[in-house]
């Protein structure tokens, strides 16, 4: 049996409640296609501030994630302290779950998604607005440590496929895990050389675990699912798709709603996966 699901799952009747809460801020997360925030600027849930994902999320060179210090400097900026509870929701969805992800990542602890993001929000008659929240004030925030049983490294994948009992779940579309495409569904074709998926994935398209309105579906079918998938609570699990974010909700929805302890997330995917010298690739 699975465990205990977490409370980091909120439903808009939970953030309307604690709107006027000076320690929650509401964060839209403006993913792939929304580099102008059209979505935010348009109509957001009201509260909210927009991040760009890479601008917040990622190291400013790097590919990989801001050092702890980095991170640090960021959230003070953003007036976040080590005891603000912080709810992401994202355009598109995945990238609120993505967020969530890489704050637990980086070690701050008190943070949430918004179930649906704004489809949700919508669906309910809540309204959306234009008006902008002033700025932040700064605060200090003491840098913590990552949490890197949270993340798998290609190395560590690659042994993972020499061993047996690893369930690797591919989070992308039927197109991606079957090799027609490299590039998410209705964007441009590029992103790896090499088309197709990791030896022995199983596929899981991160839609499938979301109702109409981009909320997660019952804990009851989402079991049904991953179980079809063979990931069982004491397997050890890894997700991936093409750049982690799809593969962060299953991470979510594993971790969180259905409480299974050995999951991580190989945040390097189909993108350096599909573009490295001598590794295995399915079709």
């Amino acid at each position: 049996m699975a465990g205990r699901k977490s409370n980091a799952l909120v439903d808009p009747a939970w953030l309307h409640r604690h709107r006027n809460d000076p320690e929650v801020r509401l964060i839209e997360i403006a993913g792939m296609n929304q580099e102008q925030m059209q979505a935010y600027k348009a109509g957001h849930v009201p509260g909210a501030v927009c991040w760009k994902w890479k601008d917040m999320l990622w190291d400013q060179y790097m590919r990989d994630f801001p050092s702890p210090e980095d991170f640090a400097r960021r959230c003070g900026e953003a007036g976040i302290g080590n005891d603000t509870t912080v709810v992401f929701y994202g355009e598109g969805v995945q990238f609120g779950l993505y967020a969530w992800w890489a704050f637990r990542y980086c070690g701050h602890t008190k943070v949430k998604v918004l179930d649906g993001a704004r489809y949700r929000w919508g669906a309910e008659g809540r309204p959306l607005v234009t008006e902008e929240p002033p700025p932040a004030v700064p605060v200090h925030y003491q840098p913590v440590k990552r949490v890197e049983r949270m993340r798998i490294h290609r190395d560590k994948m690659l042994a993972a496929l020499r061993r047996n009992g690893t369930v690797i779940l591919d989070g992308r579309s039927p197109e991606e895990y079957s090799g027609q495409r490299v590039g998410g569904p209705g964007g441009p074709d590029v992103g790896a050389v090499r088309y197709g998926r990791i030896p022995g994935a199983r596929h899981l398209y991160f839609e499938e675990l979301l109702d109409a309105n981009k909320a997660f579906k019952p804990a009851s079918e989402l079991q049904q699912v991953v179980a079809a998938r063979g990931a069982a609570v004491d397997t050890e699990i890894v997700t991936y798709c093409r750049m982690s974010h799809r593969a962060t909700v299953i991470y979510f929805a594993l971790t969180q709603l259905l409480g299974y302890k050995k999951v991580r997330v190989y945040d390097g995917s189909w993108t350096e996966w599909g573009n490295l010298v001598g590794v295995p690739v399915e079709r």
